[in-house]
């Protein structure tokens, strides 16, 4: 069920969990700022998970209260993770769903990195 991103951070969280290396994940990137995972349900050829370390709930939260290192940190692993996959040079897609109407549905900011062959269009109708 998708989430309220004005609600406070939720330590329970799946990536909460992954973070503290309760739940495991298939990482393929990690720095002191985010850590990078395979989605369990890919929605295309490459569907990686780029989540900061700290606790945020969206990208409302993150972008309005985060340390200007921690989110320069966080845009520079998901550039890099996306370099990493070889995304750039065939194109890919970011995304980051907030709240109910746009769909998120773990209270932990994440951005998914699609990519490895044609995503069709943006939204589906």
């Amino acid at each position: 069920m998708p989430i309220d991103p004005t609600l406070p951070y939720d330590d329970q969280n799946v990536f909460a969990k992954i973070l503290r290396g309760e739940i495991p994940c298939n990482k393929v990137y990690e720095d002191e700022h985010a850590l990078a995972f395979h989605d369990i349900a890919p929605q295309a050829p490459v569907h990686i998970l780029v989540i900061p370390k700290g606790p945020w709930v969206s990208w409302d939260d993150f972008s309005e209260r985060a340390p200007a290192d921690e989110i320069a940190g966080f845009v520079r692993a998901v550039g890099h993770v996306a370099r990493e996959q070889g995304l750039p040079v065939r194109g890919y897609r970011l995304l980051a769903n907030v709240g109910r109407n746009g769909g998120q549905e773990v209270p932990h900011l994440h951005v998914h990195l699609f990519g490895g062959g044609p995503l069709g269009p943006m939204l589906a109708r």
